[in-house]
């Protein structure tokens, strides 16, 4: 289902100027605070009416300021997930979620929402149904915020920094219930973060605005090889995204192995069965570039590549491009190093990285098994 938005709206001095299309999947609205984000969701939802506006989703005209069209925001079935759960306090959990059900029903005149049971079981809310949100965690509240935004039967789903106000427990509890709602629902979701960790877990495609403008929009792992748009995305957390397909496990070693377009990878043994495709979150800092094939080392990634670009050399920190065999990888060094090197495009270079660089546990955790394919 395709979203095609296209707003030009003054807020005081700022102005908003976003066009962009999208199909399906969870698309993230990514850009430092105050970049716009939030304006965007809010005029999809019609919560502001915008200067200018022409917003269309599965061919559903939703605004079109040209044409004097206007769906009200409760007439079109876009459900939203904010920061806090803004549950019914006095309410169970089911009853929280029967209300998005109910709304469905008053809007249309008939229950049309998810079915009740499916959406608990995708949530895994079954063990919260009596309680009320008083005895819920903070990640337990918006797992129900969502289920029931999806009983109110939205043909797209807003999230604004839904994780933005839980601890880092709560935020890696949370995850993987948008992973699966992301994989498991037809609804397309609008994803609102400022975190690049975030993104390269959920997304399947970015949308970046810096400055209320539409910098940089395609699939999530090419936006993140563009080495132009680092220092708008946070250089610190800056990286590549590799699909691969585990190949066997070596359990003497406690070792995984993976392929790739890349190469072969090895990592600490992960639960995952033979054939299952993964994706691979590899940070810049993480990857360490070398001239020559090195040998007796602890790193257990050692990946053939060709330097395919050189960030701009006016700070002491430079990220350099990798092509291996037409993935890429990320490499953040100094500039001093990058220039001991000789790099520069097309130099033949050798790609290091640790197996213990994705050990990391919690939200930036750099493996996501995806549930859609096995050869077991």
């Amino acid at each position: 289902m395709t979203l095609a938005v296209d707003i030009g709206h003054r807020l005081g001095r700022f102005r908003l100027d976003v066009k962009f299309e999208a199909e399906g999947g969870l698309i993230a609205l990514f850009g430092r605070s105050g970049a716009g984000k939030t304006s965007v969701v809010n005029i999809i939802a019609g919560l502001v009416r915008a200067n200018r506006a022409r917003i269309e989703i599965g061919g559903t005209l939703l605004v079109d300021t040209a044409a004097g069209v206007f769906v009200p925001s409760h007439r079109r079935r876009v459900g939203y997930v904010f920061q806090e759960g803004r549950l019914f306090p006095h309410l169970t959990v089911r009853q929280n979620l029967l209300y998005g059900r109910w709304f469905a029903g008053r809007r249309d005149g008939a229950g049309r929402g998810d079915d009740f049971e499916r959406v608990v079981d995708l949530l895994g809310m079954g063990h919260l149904i009596d309680r009320r949100p008083g005895r819920l965690s903070g990640g337990e509240k918006q797992r129900v915020a969502i289920g029931r935004a999806l009983l109110a039967d939205p043909r797209l789903l807003l999230m604004d920094e839904p994780l933005a106000s839980l601890d880092e427990d709560r935020k890696a509890e949370i995850l993987p219930y948008i992973e699966r709602l992301r994989d498991a629902s037809k609804v397309p979701i609008v994803y609102v973060s400022h975190a690049i960790a975030e993104v390269a877990r959920l997304a399947t495609t970015v949308v970046l605005i810096a400055g209320g403008k539409v910098v940089a929009a395609g699939p999530t792992a090419l936006l993140m090889q563009r080495l132009d748009i680092q220092a708008l995305t946070g250089g610190a957390d800056a990286g590549a995204v590799i699909e691969a397909r585990v190949e066997r496990h070596d359990d003497a070693a406690g070792l995984t192995e993976l392929s790739s377009r890349a190469g072969r990878w090895r990592l600490n043994r992960i639960d995952a069965a033979l054939g299952a495709r993964i994706q691979l979150q590899v940070r810049a800092r993480d990857v360490i570039l070398a001239r020559q094939l090195p040998s007796h080392i602890s790193a257990l990634n050692v990946l053939p590549g060709v330097v395919a670009g050189v960030g701009a050399r006016d700070t002491p920190v430079v990220e350099v491009r990798v092509d291996c065999n037409g993935e890429a990888l990320i490499a953040r060094l100094t500039r001093y190093s990058a220039d001991q090197l000789g790099l520069a495009p097309g130099v033949p270079v050798f790609a290091i990285v640790k197996g213990v660089s994705f050990d990391r546990p919690g939200l930036d955790a750099p493996i996501r098994v995806r549930p859609d394919a096995s050869d077991a």
